[in-house]
């Protein structure tokens, strides 16, 4: 089984909120603040504290900076600082990489917005040592919490206004709705800015799909605590961690489907090379009759969930279809191996099917047997049944 953590971001996400859902669920503070301890200036603190959000306990998760340091949010750092500050932490490869993506993420749409070299963006509220923290510990966490794979459920983004260093905005934030593209969004009507660019930061840049809580097994429940308590609802970050509950052998897909009736009938072949060539796992098609009872072709692609968007494109440019439907499924497949079987007449390969260790499914390798025929002069058919044959005699033996 593999591990799975689900962010449910109801009342959207941000940085803290992250990084106390994570504590919440079983980060040990101890290991966050030994990761992040270079990065602190002398006399910071790291706080987790246990608070009600709509009677809902939570971890509220705060830097506590010393007396006569600077507020955190009027830090203003550039990229290349940003950059030299987490390459001397303390953090390993994988997340201190995964950490220096991330802003330079930020920074190349805070250049994008403002039309400005990415040497020159300054990071103004997320250049801030809390927010530099947040992003950072966030990224320690999820890597100490090794899911094989990150899910999330569409984000609610807020509503009304917010203020920043570049004046009054509408939610959600500029620099929030471009590093949320492509992500599914939606507003609950609640007047406050719900999702912070730290938040669609992480949540953005670390799940690979988005949509209900999958199937699984719950082994730990984290939430972290937003900064104001709404009457009602939990300005809360739920995170749920736990194991793959999918049935023995099953795999999960993605289904592409359209229909074509416009195309000349030659291109279908190319096609279907192209698709399998794309990672495909399967392409087949269907004869079906169309509105204006014209015939017409299903076209019926099984890939992995990461093909899709490579696989919708190949089926765009090289079809005359203007849509395509897909969904996610799980499918279930039996162990296979290939082995050598030697029946009377020559080697054959058989595929092996298996289920728990049992043999199901034997088939002889049509190519094999087609070979076999022709060095003997045999019918295809003869050879088929010797293969057989010769492969439940091995068994029985």
């Amino acid at each position: 089984m593999s591990t799975i953590l689900y962010f449910d971001c109801f009342s959207g996400a941000s940085g803290d909120m992250v990084l106390g859902a994570l504590l919440d669920a079983g980060l040990p503070l101890a290991e966050l603040e030994a990761a992040l301890g270079s990065l602190m200036v002398p006399g910071c603190r790291l706080v987790a504290d246990r608070v009600l959000r709509a009677g809902v306990s939570a971890t509220k998760f705060r830097l506590i900076e010393p007396e006569g340091h600077a507020h955190p949010h009027h830090g203003h750092r550039s990229l290349a600082e940003i950059v030299t500050l987490i390459e001397r932490s303390s953090l390993g490869a994988g997340p201190r990489a995964r950490a220096i993506a991330l802003f330079r993420r930020l920074a190349e749409v805070e250049a994008d917005i403002h039309q400005m070299p990415i040497e020159r963006v300054h990071l103004h509220e997320v250049g801030a040592l809390d927010s530099i923290i947040d992003i950072v510990g966030a990224v320690f966490g999820l890597h100490w919490f090794g899911a094989d794979r990150i899910v999330s459920s569409p984000l609610n983004v807020g509503g009304g206004t917010v203020r920043s260093a570049h004046g009054q905005f509408p939610v959600p934030a500029p620099a929030t709705l471009r590093l949320l593209e492509g992500v599914p969004a939606y507003s609950s009507g609640v007047q406050m800015e719900t999702v912070t660019p730290t938040g669609a930061l992480l949540v953005a840049g670390h799940a690979s799909e988005f949509g209900p809580m999958p199937a699984m097994r719950v082994e730990r429940v984290g939430y972290g605590a937003g900064d104001r308590d709404l009457p009602g609802i939990p300005n809360v970050l739920r995170v749920i961690v736990g194991q793959d509950d999918a049935a023995a052998g099953a795999q999960r897909v993605v289904l592409l489907e359209c229909e074509i009736d416009d195309m000349n009938p030659q291109i279908y072949g190319v096609l279907l090379d192209k698709l399998y060539a794309a990672g495909a796992l399967e392409v087949f098609y269907t004869a079906v009759q169309m509105k204006k009872n014209r015939p017409g072709t299903l076209l019926t692609v099984v890939a992995p969930p990461d093909a899709r968007d490579a696989l919708t494109g190949l089926v765009f440019r090289e079809t005359t279809t203007i849509g395509l439907r897909y969904q996610e499924l799980q499918r279930a497949c039996l162990d296979r191996e290939i082995v050598v079987v030697e029946t009377a007449v020559g080697p054959v390969r058989f595929k092996i099917a298996r289920r728990g260790g049992e043999v199901l499914n034997a088939s002889p390798e049509f190519e094999d047997c087609a070979r076999v025929a022709a060095e003997r002069a045999l019918p295809v058919k003869q050879v088929l049944s010797l293969a057989v044959q010769a492969y439940w005699q091995t068994r029985r033996e």
